[in-house]
């Protein structure tokens, strides 16, 4: 008798653990996760996926962590100050646990030699409110910020350009039309400020109990019927 009582104690603690464990469990994060690994020649170069900065070239590699189930990146531009930018499609998202190669071979921009003529130099002054952010004219990376500033000469009787970015990350990039292009001696100051990128922590959401709660209410009813009948006895 004694031993049949403890018997339907145990499942009735069995049964009630089943229930409640499931209903508190959450399904893993990350899992449905590959890689993309973007390979360069030169050591410190930035990349870009869509636009969106990912990170450094580090010992001629970037491994980028991407979600099978997030939104599929179609391009990818690398760029360094004094190289060529180069561009590029990714052509497969890798799936859990794959990974895509990629490629960038960038080339010095061989600087002119040509002497200025008649003093046809004016500047692009770019003041920014983060260091170390990268700036673009019309998608050529001309430099980087430095103590809040980046002077970029440029020849009057060149190609104007039409837009300028301002990127780094973790910030929004900031992109805005040129104001003028500088006469001869001239320079034209031009602004942009970096607002921090807002994050998001992902929510997981709870999985259901394989065991529905009527069960286990009826389960757990039963087992205490059963053992106060045997006390009784």
């Amino acid at each position: 008798m004694r031993f049949s009582r403890i018997l339907i104690a145990v499942f009735a603690v069995l049964l009630t653990v089943v229930c409640i464990i499931p209903a508190n469990a959450a399904a893993p994060i990350g899992g449905n996760q590959g890689w993309i690994s973007v390979h360069c020649n030169v050591d410190g170069a930035q990349v870009y996926f869509d636009g969106t900065y990912q990170g450094e070239i580090t010992a001629g590699v970037l491994n980028v962590g991407v979600y099978s189930t997030g939104t599929p990146y179609k391009s990818y531009s690398v760029s360094k100050s004094g190289y060529a930018p180069y561009t590029g499609s990714i052509p497969y998202m890798p799936g859990i646990g794959e990974t895509e190669n990629i490629y960038a071979t960038l080339n010095p921009v061989v600087p002119t030699t040509q002497a200025v003529i008649g003093g046809n130099q004016g500047w692009y002054t770019v003041n920014c409110n983060v260091n170390g952010a990268t700036v673009m004219f019309d998608n050529q990376v001309v430099g980087t910020i430095t103590q809040g500033t980046l002077t970029v000469p440029v020849y009057t009787t060149g190609t104007p350009y039409q837009t300028y970015t301002v990127s780094m990350n973790g910030y929004l990039p900031y992109t805005a039309s040129m104001t003028g292009v500088p006469a001869p001696g001239q320079t034209i100051t031009l602004y942009a400020t970096l607002n921090p990128a807002p994050t998001t922590v992902p929510v997981p959401a709870p999985t259901k109990s394989p065991v529905p709660a009527w069960i286990c209410l009826m389960g757990v009813g039963i087992a205490g019927a059963l053992i106060a009948r045997y006390q009784r006895n």
